[in-house]
């Protein structure tokens, strides 16, 4: 089933995230989008939090996920919504939670559009995210 743009937004309008954040953190590139929309939503900045596995195809391009640069913010001490698109194996949001807590964040909850998370839009086998274009690069 395809989920359009519109659907996602109106899912992320009614849902309910009832604690305080100082920060919202995006596993970029994947949570960048439902980041900004969460700013929006709950008026918190945005932090990148740069971490590869998959190339924009999808397919693995590591063993594991790996930081590609440096941290520039400070999240100690500070309550976090770390937000991804997709939780799939959880090996990429498992790795991004450890990296903030040796950073000593207080609190880190997770979001995800779609997949296992404190917070979630859809939990499916198979989302298409409508705001990709679905251009590869060779």
């Amino acid at each position: 089933m395809a989920y359009t743009f519109e659907e996602v937004k109106t899912r992320l309008k009614e849902i309910e995230i009832d604690e305080e954040f100082d920060m919202i953190v995006a596993i970029a590139c994947g949570g960048i989008v439902p980041a900004g929309m969460l700013s929006e939503k709950l008026s918190l900045p945005v932090k990148l939090l740069h971490i590869s596995l998959r190339d924009p195809s999808n397919r693995p391009m590591y063993d594991a996920p790996r930081l590609v640069s440096d941290i520039n913010f400070d999240v100690e001490g500070k309550r976090i919504l770390l937000v991804e698109d997709r939780i799939k194996t959880g090996a990429t949001v498992r790795y991004a939670v450890d990296i903030l807590k040796e950073k000593k964040a207080a609190l880190i909850k997770t979001f995800a559009v779609n997949g296992e998370a404190d917070y979630s839009l859809y939990n499916c086998e198979c989302f298409p995210f409508p705001w990709k274009l679905n251009v590869i690069k060779k």
